[in-house]
């Protein structure tokens, strides 16, 4: 079964309840990372492990490049943000897990590939971003604000158009990096 629940408060769990906790690209948007690892660690039980997957900072593929352009267009993030892209980052994960009582030699790392595929051109699934990933939702609020949303339009279309690996031109498939991380709590 499955349970949705904050990342960072996941009070309605019994401690060492499940085999597998998994967080892909979700847990990195809590705005607590140490209480994410705590929190993950106290509902994994004694053998089960925790899968992250998580985006890599500066990295040249798809996500790393869209909140770079994003964040060009947006206002500076509010005293005490920590942006999601730390969980890229392998020392900061180890940092967090230790925290949570996890030594290091339990936490391991696999650069992996998720592959965007969307049924329509760059420029649609721009439009899709647009409409659904919050950075890039809240990029583009910004830039309309300031008259300059056709400009990161255009930014994040040819972006998306050097990076579809797509035989087709009506067809979107981009690769993106992103870090695989195990831990074995228990």
């Amino acid at each position: 079964s499955f349970q949705e629940d904050d990342a960072s408060n996941l009070h309605e769990l019994i401690d060492h309840t499940f085999d597998l906790v998994v967080s892909i690209f979700g847990g990195i948007f809590a705005p607590k990372p140490f209480d994410v690892a705590k929190e993950m660690v106290r509902v994994t039980r004694p053998g089960g492990r925790i899968v992250m997957g998580n985006w890599i900072p500066n990295d040249p593929t798809l996500v790393a490049q869209i909140l770079k352009i994003s964040s060009s267009y947006s206002p500076p993030p509010p005293e005490g943000f920590i942006s999601p892209m730390t969980w890229g980052v392998e020392n900061n994960v180890i940092e967090r897990f230790s925290g949570a009582g996890v030594p290091k030699e339990k936490v391991s790392f696999v650069r992996d590939t998720y592959t965007f595929n969307f049924p329509g051109t760059p420029s649609a699934f721009v439009d899709t971003f647009r409409k659904y990933y919050g950075p890039t939702m809240n990029a583009f609020e910004a830039a309309e604000k300031n008259g300059r949303a056709g400009d990161l339009q255009k930014e994040l279309e040819a972006l998306f158009t050097s990076q579809n690996k797509s035989a087709s031109k009506d067809v979107t498939s981009i690769p993106a990096t992103f870090l695989r991380v195990t831990v074995t709590p228990n």
